[in-house]
Parts: C-alpha cells; structure tokens; sequence
C-alpha cells in the first residue's frame, strides 16, 4: 500500500467516529448545561463531574482496546454468546471498575473539598449519586462497546480506531444523562437536594 491508500483508509474509518463524537459532544453540553440547578443544589457535584465522565473513557475505552486485541489474535469471536467466559469476565471486570473509580472520585472529592473549607454535600449523597450514574453508565457502556467493536470488526474496520471517539463520546453523552438520573434519583430517595 502506497502512503495515500493508507492515509485515505485512515480518514475512512476515523472520519464517521470522529463526526460522531462531535456531535455526542455538542449534545452532552446540551444536557449539562440543562443540569445547572442540580449543579448549584448539590454542593461539590461541579468538581465530580470531569473525574466521572474521564472514568468512563478511560474504564470503558480499556474494555474496547481488550476485545479488539481478543479480536485481533482470534482469542474471541465477534459474536456475543451467553457462553463466552473471556467476554463475561472483561465486560464484568469493567463495570466494578467503573463504579469502583466512581466511587473514590467521589470520596476524594468530598475529602478535598471539606479539607479546603469548600461547601460539600454529604459523603452519602456524592457516593449515592457516584454509584447510581455509574452503574447506569457501565451498563450502557458495556453494551455500546461490544456492539461498537464487534459490528466494526465484522464489517471490517479496524475496531481500535473506532473504540477511542466513540467510548469516550458515548460516555460524555450517556454519563452527564445518567448523571442527571442519579441526582435526582438520590434526591428523591433521601429527600430534597
């Protein structure tokens, strides 16, 4: 292959991901900027925000890199089966993950801020909201990246060039949504906000 048929096969696959992230990007925006009363009534959720939302790229763009080098050296096959331990256990694995990191973003955030002197809602309420939108968010993700990697791969595009946009797109979208689910979720469950 000549540096041009590389190049133009390059722009081929990356350029729908790329368009479809800026799109999800445009729209996790809308939804976020739509949550500014939950921001402002739940006290230290604006610094959770970009710790949560890099989580789930990072977490979930990890789970899409292993099952496109699963892929890759035929250890899986690009078909979900109920029977697939490897596939079970990675996107399980992802998914504690996750919300293990939801967690502790939470954790670290209340500890810093009440150190700072900063306002800060409970504990409770950050690791309630953290465990709600990461459960949400894992699930929906997990779902996303299978689909994402394994349809590509079958239609033969390289599916680690799909999983960078579209993971970390996905989960801006999706994570501010079930961001905005868990506050009020949360709220409803422990009453006011």
């Amino acid at each position: 292959m000549t540096v041009r048929e590389v190049a133009v096969e390059a722009y081929r696959e990356a350029l729908p991901a790329l368009g479809a992230s800026l799109v999800g990007g445009l729209l996790a925006g809308l939804v976020l900027g739509g949550m500014r009363a939950d921001l402002r009534a739940v006290e230290g959720l604006l610094v959770l925000v970009p710790a949560l939302l890099a989580t789930r790229g990072n977490v979930y763009g990890s789970l899409g890199a292993r099952l496109a080098t699963g892929l890759h050296q035929g250890l899986i096959e690009p078909h979900v089966r109920t029977g697939d331990r490897r596939l079970r256990a990675a996107a399980a694995a992802a998914l504690a993950n996750g919300i293990v990191a939801s967690l502790f973003a939470a954790t670290a955030a209340f500890t810093i801020l009440s150190t700072l002197g900063a306002p800060v809602a409970s504990l409770g309420r950050l690791l309630g909201i953290a465990t709600v939108a990461g459960l949400l968010s894992g699930i929906t993700l997990v779902a996303v990246v299978v689909t994402v990697v394994f349809a590509g791969y079958r239609r033969g595009y390289n599916p680690d060039t799909l999983v960078g946009p579209l993971v970390t797109t996905t989960g801006d979208v999706f994570g501010v949504l079930f961001l905005l689910i868990a506050v009020r979720f949360v709220a409803f469950v422990l009453g006011g906000v």
